[in-house]
């Protein structure tokens, strides 16, 4: 910091100490400070970068109001008044065991606040739950509420004088103070979060410049400039961009005011449509509610006028409901997206290809309905997805002919403790007496991590000696997650030979056998094995190709299919991200269709 910006940092840490707002931390947490200029030129404001703390804060969602919405109340408000209170975060205390976490570092000493602070990413959701709580029974009716910002209004100045003693005793209940300079009372027109309000209605606040709502054809006629602001786009100012800028010049030095709606009365919604964009207007008894304006993306530019008046229709309807608007958005290619998922439509054939490809390909090998949503829902959505894709898997004829019922154990299951870290317990068995290969194997070594799921296919012969397997150990488990801390398996005789439990002691793993007899030690072990079985049965029968040659595959599907106990596929719980997969491409082939649909 420079000397200046020293000096007034010393002077707001003793103004603060003095208040009561920090004290001195010894915490293990500390953020960075920096100073912004406060409004006006009024000074400047000590802040806290909170941004490594908010990373790891779980999310408060409580919503903030729509401004547009809070003002929609208004109407037939003649007299108003506002209450600023004196800062508001500082009048909320945090609780002692969070006060470590509030720390912020300084050149002269770290710090925590005793009180909420500015730049805390749940400081405006707890506010506004607060103040909604406050005035849960003044709102809607003659008070409106955006964090500290308190606004009053009534018809009349009788109703007012009423509406300000019980908004002030309110205040007063809850210990909640304003700040007198920044208040304003019993006024006729006020400046209201950007906005200026009166009997006549809304109008911009020319400081603050939200003009969308008030110029008619917003979009359509500011195109050309907001074309430049597109990713790769070339900057050029051309003579219609001139004459665009000028246009809404034009237009902002004379903003319309705004009426404001009454809902007791019918309501008249205009749209037009050019090459260029969409426009909508709102409309109560010839006043003007509202104005709503979009651009065409590329290939809607062909789309013809019948069909732009409807999508008009369509935009104002998204306009008005917000619920829609926040759900589904339509991207550069004017495909419809629902929470960052591809929206398929009804097109039978293309559903069809979407099942096809994540059941019956060699990547995924007939996975189970629940399994096949789960992976699906992360990239698509439709209605009724999840039962059509088990009505999907329900008509699967490979299915049907080679996956084997799968019976809940009887009895009270009594579960391992949790492992630690990836890759420090793991199970290991043998599937044996499969056809001999080509190649000469016949068996199969499962080796699974009882932490993450994950799991690897090794093809064995019944011939190999301990020490061939103890370097197929080294070489496909060791060399890429290290050496386990225990290692269970059954009492088969490799797991027993004195070879193999010398090489074990030698590279300090504990080994647990199973009792005989008693498979649910390794229960983990033995589901897989029904799961991998399962699946080169069905690889087998849908590709006629070998179980070894198929081994590969099968290690892919599973290690990358989810799982319920994870709520994750085992490749995301490993890497602790989700695994690239060829089906990644059907992204691509979906888009490009659905761009000739929507």
């Amino acid at each position: 910091m420079a000397p200046d910006e020293l000096k007034e940092l010393k002077t707001q840490l003793q103004e603060q100490l003095d208040k009561g707002f920090i004290r001195p931390s010894s915490s293990p947490w500390g953020c960075p400070t920096l100073f912004v200029e406060k409004k006006d030129q009024a000074g400047k404001r000590l802040c806290v970068d909170y941004r490594p703390l908010n990373a790891v804060t779980v999310k408060n969602k409580y919503p903030l109001p729509h401004i547009d919405i809070l003002f929609d109340q208004l109407g037939g408000a003649t007299v108003f008044s506002k209450i600023d209170l004196r800062s508001g975060y500082h009048q909320i205390k945090v609780r002692e065991e969070d006060i470590p976490k509030t720390a912020f570092s300084t050149r002269y000493g770290l710090y925590e606040y005793l009180v909420m602070s500015f730049g805390l990413t749940n400081a405006p959701a707890f506010f506004m739950y607060l103040m909604n709580s406050v005035f849960m029974n003044e709102l809607d009716k003659f008070v409106v509420v955006f964090i500290d910002d308190i606004l009053v209004y009534s018809k009349n100045e009788k109703e007012h004088e009423e509406h300000l003693r019980i908004v002030l005793s309110r205040l007063r209940e809850h210990k909640l103070y304003a700040k007198f300079s920044k208040c304003a009372f019993w006024l006729k027109e006020v400046a209201f979060l950007g906005h200026i309000l009166s009997a006549k209605g809304v109008v911009v606040d020319p400081k603050e410049g939200y003009y969308r709502r008030f110029i008619k054809d917003f979009s359509k006629i500011a195109k050309p400039m907001t074309a430049l602001t597109q990713k790769n786009a070339k900057f050029a100012w051309s003579p219609k961009c001139d004459e665009a800028f000028g246009t809404l010049k034009k237009l902002l030095t004379s903003a319309p005011v705004l009426a404001q709606p009454d809902i007791t009365k019918p309501f008249d919604v205009y749209c037009d449509a050019s090459g260029s964009g969409l426009g909508c207007v709102l409309m109560q008894e010839g006043r003007v509610i509202a104005y709503a304006s979009c651009q065409l993306r590329k290939h809607e530019d062909q789309i013809i006028a019948a069909q732009k008046q409807d999508k008009g229709m369509s935009h104002i309807r998204d306009e008005i409901n917000d619920k829609k608007k926040a759900c589904f958005k339509l991207d550069e290619e004017g495909v419809l997206w629902f929470k960052n998922r591809l929206v398929v439509p009804k097109d039978m054939e293309l559903r069809k290809k979407i099942l096809d490809e994540a059941h019956t390909s060699m990547f995924t090998l007939h996975p189970g309905s629940n399994k096949m949503y789960q992976d699906l829902k992360q990239k698509f959505w439709w209605t009724r997805m999840k039962r059509e894709i088990a009505k999907y898997v329900s008509e699967c004829d490979v299915c049907q002919r080679v996956k084997a019922d799968h019976l809940k154990p009887a009895g009270m299951l009594q579960p391992l403790a949790v492992p630690a870290w990836k890759w420090e317990d793991i199970h290991m068995d043998f599937i044996v007496g499969l056809p001999r290969t080509q190649k000469g194997y016949d068996s199969i070594w499962v080796i699974i991590d009882r932490f993450t799921k994950s799991a690897h296919f090794i093809p064995v012969k019944t011939t190999y000696r301990a020490k061939q397997y103890a370097e197929l150990y080294i070489s496909r488990i060791v060399s890429l997650h290290g050496v386990p801390l225990t290692l269970t398996s059954d009492r088969g005789s490799l797991f027993l030979s004195r070879f193999w439990e010398q090489l074990q002691t030698a590279l300090g793993t504990n080994l647990i056998h199973s009792s005989a007899y008693h498979p649910q030690t390794s229960g983990q072990v033995e589901r897989v094995n029904q799961i991998l079985e399962d699946m080169l049965r069905a690889c087998a029968l849908t590709y006629s190709t070998k179980w070894d040659e198929c081994l590969p595959l099968a290690e892919f599907a599973y290690n990358n299919s989810y799982q319920k106990s994870l709520d994750m596929a085992p490749f995301e719980a490993l890497y602790g991200r989700r695994c690239r997969t060829p089906l990644n491409r059907s992204n691509q082939v979906s888009v490009s269709h659905l761009v000739l649909i929507w």
